[in-house]
């Protein structure tokens, strides 16, 4: 699944969503460069998400155990309180957690990605190991569809869209880029913004307080988006940066590949 080219879209709704934590998104503010260097800060993500997911045990361990140790150098400042707290808080790292897993497999399955919800509640139970490598107790950690939608019922009193997710919305919509690139933001960048900010849950909408399509009209995007870009051959894709399946392949030797035709098996 996460071989799939709609994860991109997957990764900037998570983004969206986490925002929505006031104090989650302030400890991004007070610690992160992502104004300056947003590739980076996206390049960072997905290669550990790619080193979770395709690279050895022993790499995997690794690359939690730097995440740690920097979460436990960092802290913020409660916007409403003043309370001075630590970015590794189990509920904010457990928010961040699940915000991208639901995320993840969201935008995947309804763009057209073939998953039972027995698999997808495999994917989601599974993720309790990265759950781990970022500091948080498994049991914790949602195990199950059922478990994710109670965490999000239980969380969303928590919720707004304060200053922070404001600036992170409109980074979202329009980041820092080179003067001759900007017709292609519009064009592009853009457009794959709004569609991961339209495939965010209703309550979401409500407390950017931005309208977005009717849900039947976000999903035929999506599908149609989907559809497109795995019309991209595989192998050309893969070639994008950090490139961890083509790393992956050759360590496992060359009949190893993701098989997403496999799934339905």
């Amino acid at each position: 699944m996460h071989g799939d080219p709609m994860m991109w879209v997957a990764g900037i709704r998570a983004l969206y969503l986490q925002a929505l934590h006031p104090r989650a998104v302030r400890g991004v503010m007070a610690n992160s460069d992502f104004r300056r260097d947003a590739w980076g800060r996206l390049m960072r993500t997905a290669n550990f998400v790619g080193t979770t997911t395709y690279g050895t045990t022993e790499a995997a361990e690794r690359a939690g155990a730097r995440i740690r140790k920097i979460h436990s150098m960092l802290g913020a400042t409660d916007p409403d309180t003043g309370e001075r707290y630590g970015v590794d808080e189990p509920g904010l790292l457990l928010w961040v957690h699940c915000a991208e897993i639901d995320s993840y497999l969201h935008v995947v399955r309804r763009s057209g990605f073939p998953l039972t919800d027995a698999q997808a509640d495999r994917y989601i139970a599974e993720h309790r190991v990265s759950g781990r490598l970022v500091g948080l107790d498994p049991a914790t950690v949602p195990g199950d569809q059922a478990e994710l939608t109670a965490y999000f019922d239980k969380v969303r009193p928590q919720l707004a869209a304060g200053a922070d997710a404001r600036e992170v919305d409109e980074f979202l919509l329009r980041p820092p880029t080179h003067p001759l690139l900007i017709p292609a933001r519009a064009a592009l960048w853009r457009r794959v913004a709004r569609l991961a900010y339209a495939s965010l849950p209703p309550y979401a909408h409500e407390l950017y307080g931005r309208p977005a399509p009717r849900p039947a009209v976000v999903t035929r995007r999506l599908r149609a988006t989907g559809t497109l870009l795995r019309c991209v051959p595989a192998r050309l894709r893969w070639q994008l940066p950090p490139k961890h399946i083509l790393r992956a392949m050759a360590r496992l030797g060359p009949d190893a590949r993701p098989a997403p035709y496999k799934v339905g098996r």
